[in-house]
């Protein structure tokens, strides 16, 4: 009985631990990113701030019209990460930052440590987003901004 007991427990450890891996896997990008500001209506300006993490800032295209926030940014060539408990309906790494290390990714990270999701127009100031970045359909010819740290926008004007 304890046998069964304990293989029971060791199966369903098993499984968990299956299931928090599938969440967290990183999706490949697609491979039609352009390491440049979009022109015109082409597509989706990305903008990636990795400043508060050591880095400096990336901009990007997504080319054509990605469906979401997150097609955009894996279209224009970011490896994206999501939390154990939500899956890539919460970034939690962006090109493997922050790391492992600093954030676990198993729930939503502190609201003074995480990826903040911007909007613009190309050339115009940057609005928070209050859509998740799965539910977002940007337009070509804008621009989505992505930020680390305690929700500030990207410390570039929008291209």
């Amino acid at each position: 009985m304890f046998r069964i007991v304990i293989r029971r427990r060791l199966a369903g450890l098993l499984a968990a631990a299956v299931a928090a891996v599938a969440l967290t896997a990183v999706e490949p990008a697609p491979q039609a990113a352009h390491a440049a500001a979009c022109t015109d209506t082409s597509g989706v300006t990305v903008v990636v701030d990795f400043a508060a993490l050591g880095g400096g800032v990336q901009v990007a295209c997504a080319l054509g019209d990605p469906a979401t926030g997150l097609a955009a940014l894996q279209g224009a060539g970011f490896t994206v990460t999501g939390t154990s408990r939500w899956g890539l309906a919460f970034v939690c790494r962006i090109n493997g930052k922050p790391t492992a290390a600093t954030e676990p990714c198993v729930n939503t990270p502190p609201v003074t440590a995480y990826w903040s999701y911007w909007h613009a127009p190309s050339g115009g100031a940057w609005s928070y987003s209050t859509s998740g970045a799965t539910s977002y359909n940007p337009a070509p010819g804008s621009v989505e901004g992505w930020s680390f740290g305690a929700g500030a926008p990207p410390s570039i004007a929008a291209p």
